[in-house]
């Protein structure tokens, strides 16, 4: 398997405001990242994921839509920051790898039997993340009736951008995101068709398990997902931010 560079979301945070400061775009932005990075700098505990949160994907990979949120963990260790870029995983060893692009939150707060006021409360910063999926794996040991987290959690199967103030999104109940391959519109994300929405989603989740300051959720992805090819240019759009990513 090619070597990912891994590190805490403490690492990715300081080195993606370091490389922030060689960028040309817009200084207010910028600013705005940085003074939310300084604030939510810390290690995570627990990458906590929701699995068909958009009735669309469920469908596309022809699995049934959910009645309730499934989720599954990555760890720590899985992180990296869009600026390190994606290293895929030797296809000839471990198969495709695909892209789902995802709206994720981190806590500020611990939250255990929350409701939905302690949940509004504990969000401290959004971001657009990369959950990579070892496809061909995946599929492989659910068919065998296996766990799958060899296909979810290796090294860089969580690529993170930096944190966002969240009050810029308002209630998430509109929020908007898009991912770009090549410069052709692939995911086109919007909270308001999640079937279990945010302020929601936390609530269920602290009531299956305790969620502690630092952890973050990544909401769910939209239809489109697909193959990731090495060499392939990566836009994220996230309101007003955008992030460029590069496959190798």
């Amino acid at each position: 398997m090619s070597q990912s560079p891994h590190m805490s979301l403490a690492n990715a945070i300081v080195a993606g405001v370091n490389s922030d400061k060689n960028n040309d775009n817009d200084n207010d932005n910028d600013n705005d990242v940085k003074n939310i990075n300084e604030r939510l700098r810390a290690p995570i505990g627990k990458i906590v994921c929701v699995g068909r949160n958009y009735a669309a994907h469920a469908r596309e990979l022809g699995n049934e839509v959910p009645t309730a949120p499934m989720l599954f963990m990555k760890p720590t260790s899985s992180v990296v920051s869009m600026h390190h870029g994606v290293v895929l995983p030797n296809p000839e060893q471990f198969g495709e790898t695909h892209y789902e692009a995802e709206l994720c939150i981190q806590l500020t707060e611990d939250l255990s039997a929350a409701t939905i006021e302690q949940a509004q409360q504990a969000i401290g910063g959004v971001t657009l993340g990369l959950d990579l999926t070892l496809r061909d794996l995946q599929t492989t040991l659910k068919d065998k009736g296996h766990p799958w987290e060899r296909a979810k959690c290796f090294d860089g199967a969580c690529v993170l951008g930096e944190w966002l103030e969240p009050q810029v999104f308002g209630d998430f109940k509109n929020v908007q995101y898009q991912l770009y391959i090549n410069n052709e519109l692939k995911q086109d994300g919007d909270s308001a068709l999640m079937l279990f929405p945010v302020y929601e989603l936390l609530v269920n989740i602290s009531h299956a398990f305790s969620l502690q300051a630092g952890d973050v959720i990544m909401t769910g992805t939209p239809s489109g997902v697909g193959i990731l090819q090495a060499g392939d240019a990566l836009t994220f759009k996230l309101s007003d931010h955008e992030w460029q990513v590069q496959v190798r």
